[in-house]
């Protein structure tokens, strides 16, 4: 299950529209060890096509370097379909390199509502997941870390 602030949503689905009729694409950064997004990263989609979303390799490697800095992975991978439902392409599944991130894609082919799933995507099979949303992480479904520690 993907975990996920609601301001974090509207951070991607808020992009999405940003770059329709192009794919917009981009990641949600968390800390090591944790299934926790936190940071929001745009990515500019080097393809800048409708159908189809590529990293800019080097915007890319400075990115992980930058994760790598800070303790942090990729939690959450994402990318819009524009004219489709939001379900991975084969070509999404195929180029799905990252086996703990949830791959989320949103779907703005309609104006007035957005699509928004979230999916596991391992050695090409792809298992859909429930989203979510919550306020704060705070008493979320995210482990008894984020649970303050009661004082008698």
């Amino acid at each position: 299950m993907l975990v996920i602030r609601a301001d974090l949503v509207d951070e991607i689905v808020a992009h999405a529209r940003r770059e329709h009729p192009d794919e917009a694409c981009g990641v949600i950064a968390g800390p090591e060890g944790t299934d926790r997004p936190e940071r929001f990263i745009p990515m500019l989609n080097a393809a800048r096509s409708p159908t189809f979303y590529e990293f800019d390799s080097g915007d890319l490697l400075r990115l992980y370097k930058d994760m790598d800095a800070r303790g942090e992975v990729p939690v959450v991978i994402y990318h819009s379909h524009t004219a489709t439902e939001a379900f991975p392409s084969r070509t999404d599944i195929s180029y799905a390199s990252e086996p703990d991130a949830h791959y989320v894609v949103v779907s703005t082919r309609e104006e007035d509502s957005t699509e928004f799933r979230s999916f596991r995507i391992v050695d090409g099979v792809v298992t859909e997941e429930q989203v979510e949303v919550v306020e704060t992480y705070m008493f979320a479904h995210t482990g008894a870390d984020d649970v303050p520690d009661r004082t008698a």
